[in-house]
This record gives structure tokens, sequence and C-alpha cells, in this order.
């Protein structure tokens, strides 16, 4: 007998615009123009950082950015687009979070909520349009055989997105079933159909507006055609609060990115990956997908994957890795964002401090 679980169809959501969100998207956005912030401490390691991705570019390797919310949060959208823009980057990863803030700003131009009030009194992540939305673009997308980044970046980019007609996925899954194959656009199909009967969504264009398009990060990687993946933990974010929420549709989108990442990750000999603000995505997602990079390039007689690795984030640094991983005994040692890229890195230098610093200056440096 299958556990008891609770009903989250049952979920009582309330429009977005009555959410007492925390920032406007005016008061946050940093122009690339003006200058960085002063580096102090910081800048040795951004001048060793930007000789790195200018070598690897050189190269013709892959430079990965793999990020947390407070990128999107602290405003740096505008600054990380400049540096998509000048080739500078040739993948962006995040976390659900990450893409969630990123959408709101999009749409509605503010983002962030009181999660303690709004934990107490059940409306912390109960906001229509952002797990309605997700949702939508993500059933829309995947029937195209896109992820969740690209789903998400198009929705944005287009305003929308079309859905086919009714009877038409009926039949498509009907023949599947009297011929299976191993197409893996069926059971996206089958996602789709169900949400259409069960929301009453109609066949045709479905149009959200996105005014504030032009500042969002998701949008700039979709239109530059430059790689955004999404690494969503099931119930990690707000859009598992939706009652439209389904794990199925989620894990697809996630699962698809998964293997997005995994083929950048394979470009990564000679290549840098950044990590920004990323304390348990980005080490977990990272050591995996070297792993299946590993496994396909040593059929081939290829060199294991062994990139430049920096790691920016708040937490002060005691530990030397240039020397080597440190024993048990100290705490470093279960710093899971520098443990996790030191083993597999070349070189991994470490910035600790403000991700504006960080970014800001390795934009100064190389525009």
């Amino acid at each position: 007998m299958a556990y008891r679980r609770l009903d989250t169809g049952s979920v009582r959501v309330q429009p977005l615009a009555m959410r007492t969100s925390k920032h406007a998207l005016a008061d946050i956005l940093i122009d690339p123009d003006a200058p960085a912030p002063e580096a102090g401490a910081m800048a040795p390691v951004l001048d060793r950082v930007v000789a790195a991705i200018q070598d690897a570019r050189d190269r013709d390797a892959a430079v990965i950015l793999c990020y947390g919310a407070h990128l999107v949060k602290n405003g740096l959208a505008p600054v990380v687009s400049r540096l998509l823009a000048g080739g500078w980057i040739t993948h962006l990863a995040t976390n659900g979070a990450g893409v969630i803030h990123d959408w709101e700003y999009a749409y509605g131009g503010r983002s962030e909520e009181d999660v303690q009030a709004n934990v107490a009194h059940g409306t912390f992540g109960a906001w229509d349009e952002t797990g309605r939305f997700t949702q939508l673009a993500l059933l829309g997308g995947a029937v195209d055989g896109m992820g969740y980044g690209e789903s998400l970046g198009r929705f944005i980019c287009e305003e929308g997105c079309s859905l086919p007609d009714l009877k038409v996925l009926q039949q498509e899954v009907a023949a599947w079933a009297s011929a299976p194959d191993a197409d893996e656009s069926v059971p996206a199909r089958a996602e789709l159909l169900r949400a259409m009967s069960a929301f009453d969504w109609t066949a045709g264009w479905q149009a959200v507006p996105h005014p504030h398009r032009g500042h969002s990060l998701t949008a700039a990687a979709w239109k530059q055609r430059v790689p955004l993946t999404v690494h969503p933990g099931i119930g990690y974010d707000i859009v598992f609060v939706h009652p439209m929420a389904q794990g199925s549709v989620l894990g697809r989108a996630g699962g698809i990115d998964f293997g997005v990442f995994a083929h950048a990750v394979s470009g990564l000999q000679g290549g840098v990956l950044l990590s920004v603000g990323s304390a348990v995505m980005a080490p977990q997602i990272f050591e995996k997908a070297a792993s299946v990079a590993n496994n396909l390039r040593l059929q081939q007689d290829l060199e294991r994957i062994s990139p430049f690795v920096a790691v920016n984030d708040l937490a002060p640094m005691d530990w030397d890795w240039s020397v080597g991983e440190p024993p048990m005994d100290n705490p470093a040692y279960y710093l899971r964002f520098c443990k996790s890229f030191h083993r597999i890195a070349t070189e991994l230098v470490y910035a600790a401090g403000d991700n504006r610093v960080f970014l800001g200056g390795l934009w100064e440096r190389l525009r």
C-alpha cells in the first residue's frame, strides 16, 4: 500500500501581485559600463582567473559559470550578459531559485518574499503565476526536446508558448501505445495531455507578457544561444508548492539539462569552471557530470578532463588548496564547494568576498 501524502493539488494560491516582494528590478540592477567595485585583496585571484579564461577561449575550450540565486538578486544579470556577448562564457548552470527570481523580475519587475512570515501563513511559494507559468513553459518546451533552461528562456523571449491540439496529442500517445518505441518525446506529450485535460488549457498560443525581459539572464542566454541549464531538486523550489506542479515535468526538464551540462563539461579539458555562490548545487552536479564525461572520453582514448576552477563565495577560507586536500580533522575538509572541485581540477583558486566584486572585476578586466 502506498504511503499517505498530502493533497498538494488543493493548495490555495494567490496572484503574484498580492505578494509583498522585497526588491524591485530597478533597485538592484548593476550597470556593466560603470566602474567595478574595488577588488582589494581579491585582485590577484581575479588576475589569475582572467588569464585562465583568456587561455581557455584562445584554445576554444569551455568556460562554464555555475551560480546560485544571489547572483540574480544582486543585480548581476547585465554583467553576466555582457560576458556571454563577449564570448567569455560558453555555458551557464544554476539551481531552480536562480531562474525563479530571474523569471519573476522579467515578468513583474519584483522578486523575493519574507520566508519566515509567509511560511507561518502558508503562503510561502503559493503564488499563482510563478508556478503556473513555469509549468506551462516546461511542458511546452519538453515536446520540442528542450530542458528547463532552454524552455524558460524561449518562454520569456517569445512571451508565451504554443500548445498543440488536444486530439492530436491523444492520437500521438495512442499510436505510441499500440507500437511502443524509444521515442523520448512521448512521455512529454502524455504529461502535456494530462495537464491540458486537468487544467482546461486550450490549444494555440498562450500569451504571457514579460515587460522586463530585456533584463533577464535566462532570456539573454537563449537569445545568444549560450546553453543555460537548471538543476532543480524535487521539493527544493517554490514552484513545487503550486497545485499544478508535477515532479515528472520538472524532473524531465532537469534531467535533460543534466545531459546538456555534461556535454559542456566534456569540453572542459583546458577550460575553466567558475562557481559563484553555489555551495551545494555546483560541486554536486559537476562531479557527476565529470564522471560521465570521463567515462565517454576514455572510451574514445581522450584525456580525462582537468579544468582550472575558481570558486567565489562569502565564507572565509584559511586552507591553502594548492598544497592539497585538508585532513579530515580540519573543518575545511567538509567544504564541498572546494573539496569536490579540488579533486578534479588541475588548479583551484578561491576568492572570498562579494560576487559583485568578483564578477564585476572579471568583466572590467575582460571588456
